[in-house]
């Protein structure tokens, strides 16, 4: 059964959204993991430079959006076996209960879509934030997670969002 994964940002509308889609290719994921985004407070849109890094990497964009965190509480929501805040904002504050009790990380990082200039460099902000992602999440990959504790899952856990 694969393992659910939740990313977490305040706006879902790069990072986060990115690190979903990474996840949820069956290269990096190897099919064993079911990956979703949120915000605390989504933008509501997905960043275009986002779509338009996804498209390039051949990745599939179809069903990707910005929503609210709160699609991921309650009895209806999915079980999560993790969840990861790739932003300071969304780390600092208070997160609802998740179903099931899923080991936690922050995975923080700069945020593409604060970059400013031209397109040129906001294209290569994207780029550099899907290259830290997809290798952070081969990491995440080909953790044996059968056989860690939970303490030596939290260690392994920070230490990939370090890489």
């Amino acid at each position: 059964m694969p393992l659910a994964v939740l990313f977490l940002c305040t706006g879902n509308s790069a990072r986060s959204i990115l690190a979903e889609a990474v996840l949820n290719d069956p290269v990096v994921g190897q099919g064993r993991f079911i990956a979703y985004s949120a915000g605390s407070h989504p933008r509501g849109a997905v960043n275009p430079f986002a779509i338009e890094v996804l498209t390039e990497k051949g990745l599939p964009i179809a069903g990707l959006r910005s929503k609210s965190w709160h699609e991921f509480e309650g009895p209806n929501a999915p079980h999560l076996d993790f969840v990861f805040t790739m932003c300071d904002e969304a780390a600092a504050e208070v997160c609802p209960v998740w179903p099931g009790h899923p080991a936690t990380a922050h995975w923080g990082m700069p945020d593409p879509a604060a970059v400013e200039g031209g397109d040129d460099r906001k294209r290569q902000a994207f780029r550099e934030t899907y290259t830290v992602l997809r290798r952070r999440l081969s990491h995440l990959a080909r953790v044996p997670f059968a056989s860690l504790d939970a303490r030596s899952l939290a260690t392994r856990l920070r230490e990939i969002g370090r890489s």
